[in-house]
């Protein structure tokens, strides 16, 4: 019985303690989080409409950009020769691209140029020795059939892909080039790709990129595939539309794309200070008065990581990059005198503030954190327009890039809830600087697979993971946490939170235990 009343006593005092500190001090601080992730949400909801209203206006009254920038195709001059063509250098960045040197290598000498005004650099950094005397020798075999393409090896592979591309400008054999087209290993440009995109230069000096988009030979290989496919659309199909039509700005995508050399070396070169070493040079150039244009219709082949462990280190990447950009350039953005203040306004606040740091920022804190705590703390409210309407809105306006898989719209906003926990993470690492900043690891890619997937019925043989390479503690942990804040919801709540916590848990579950890339629609 004394052990008893013992108990009740602790429990007492515990709930005693619990009541004193929480009034005072949690619920403030909470209903803060709430008006702060509320504040967020609005800037987020403003840019997506802004970016819908713009599109729009676009699609049906801007001009095309063949016409705002006189396109013309390059005709051969008969007299000269091929001297109509500019010389075009191509590099192909690669790192032990096993599955795929053989599909890009191919891509890129099948081009249709003039075969004398025309030089393809793989850049190779591969470390595993038979690659790279795989590499070599289809480099040799291409050769052989009077293709200019040339092998390039370094001794390091200091600056990852940023050092590579900047040690192959240097090259003696490339300084008569004017242009440069960049293709990762797992892109395969069309052969009237540099026909396309070229001629855009021909009456614009002061444009200084052609963007392509990607298109996904893999895109409906699992439910993996298939988020980032909608994710990726919107990018493309709104995103880099809206920029390049308004302000003559977007960032690099790193591929698929063609440079005024001049304006590479004007911006300063290739820096390997981010990992995003490709919106990094983007912006510097914008910033010295260079103009872009995206392409939407001039599509490249590319593959979409297959597997969770890829796709995690390639949106760490992606996410951690842009932020430390944003820390090392804010103030050179603010201070810069080239460009007119609403295109700085964009960069900074629309490009980078609001699409790279808010956008993961509400999407964790907001609906992953702030909104099940307040269903433990019911003394605090998040109104129904903040918890509801507002990412419902902003839900389907994201979805307009890929209108074939609205039936996934869904499973798509659990999947993004999921992943704005690593792009949180990665952003706060970039703000701060902190250990895994420079990180930098390559994407697995599977070309060749999945080509021989297409041909038969064989399935792709993925690598085999042990089962500690699978397992994600952080996304077990946080599916721990929303089923108890489900059931708290279920049993005492009023709002019906349960109902999405429940199906958020199941999706930190699957994640959790690595099985999102084995999953088919």
């Amino acid at each position: 019985m004394a052990e008893i009343m013992g108990r009740k006593e602790v429990t007492g005092q515990i709930g005693m303690t619990w009541e004193m500190v929480k009034t005072p001090l949690i619920v403030p601080l909470l209903r803060l989080a709430v008006y702060i992730c509320l504040a967020m949400a609005l800037m987020l909801f403003v840019e997506r409409v802004y970016m819908g209203i713009v599109i729009v206006l676009v699609k049906l009254f801007w001009k095309k950009p063949e016409d705002r920038y006189k396109w013309k195709p390059c005709e051969e001059d008969l007299e000269p020769g091929s001297t109509t063509y500019p010389f075009v250098l191509v590099q192909i960045p690669m790192f032990n691209e096993k599955e795929v040197y053989k599909i890009s290598i191919g891509a890129a000498c099948g081009l249709s140029w003039p075969i004398d005004r025309l030089v393809i650099q793989v850049l190779d950094d591969s470390t595993d020795p038979n690659i790279k005397q795989m590499v070599e020798e289809e480099c040799q075999r291409w050769a052989a059939k009077g293709v200019n393409v040339v092998y390039q090896i370094r001794e390091t592979r200091g600056g990852y892909k940023a050092g590579a591309l900047k040690e192959g400008l240097k090259r003696s054999y490339v300084k008569h080039c004017e242009f440069v087209a960049i293709f990762d290993a797992d892109f395969r440009p069309e052969p009237d790709f540099l026909k396309r995109a070229i001629p855009f230069f021909r009456n614009n000096p002061d444009l200084a990129l052609v963007q392509a988009r990607w298109r996904f030979v893999n895109a409906d290989e699992c439910l993996l595939t298939k988020m980032q496919e909608m994710s990726l659309n919107y990018h493309f199909t709104v995103e880099q539309e809206v920029g390049s039509a308004t302000h003559a700005f977007f960032g690099f995508n790193g591929t698929a794309g063609v440079w005024r050399i001049a304006a590479i070396n004007e911006a300063g070169g290739w820096k390997d200070r981010t990992t995003v070493e490709d919106m990094d040079l983007a912006v510097r150039a914008s910033l010295r008065g260079w103009k872009f244009v995206y392409l939407g219709h001039l599509q490249v082949k590319s593959e979409l990581p297959s597997t969770f462990k890829a796709f995690r280190f390639q949106q760490h990447r992606w996410s951690c990059g842009p932020a430390n950009l944003f820390r090392k350039m804010v103030m050179e953005i603010v201070r810069n005198k080239k460009v007119k203040f609403w295109k700085k306004l964009y960069v900074i606040y629309s490009f980078f503030f609001v699409r790279k740091i808010i956008a993961h920022m509400v999407t964790f804190f907001f609906y992953c954190v702030v909104l099940p705590l307040t269903i433990l703390i019911p003394e605090v409210e998040v109104p129904t327009w903040g918890s509801i309407y507002i990412p419902s809105i902003i839900t389907i306006l994201n979805s307009v890039g890929t209108p074939r898989s609205i039936h996934l719209l869904f499973y798509w906003i659990l999947f993004e809830n999921v992943m704005s926990l690593h792009r949180t993470k990665a952003t706060f690492i970039g703000l701060l600087e902190a250990g895994r900043v420079n990180e930098w690891v390559v994407t697995e890619k599977l070309g060749d697979a999945l080509k021989n997937k297409t041909n038969s019925k064989t399935a792709i043989k993925r690598p085999r993971f042990k089962i500690g390479d699978r397992i994600n503690v952080l996304e077990l942990c946080f599916a721990v946490f929303l089923f108890i804040c489900g059931c708290c919801d279920l049993l005492y709540g009023k709002h019906y939170y349960f109902i999405y916590l429940f199906l958020q848990t199941i999706s930190f579950t699957i994640t959790g235990f690595g099985y999102i890339g084995t999953i088919v629609p």
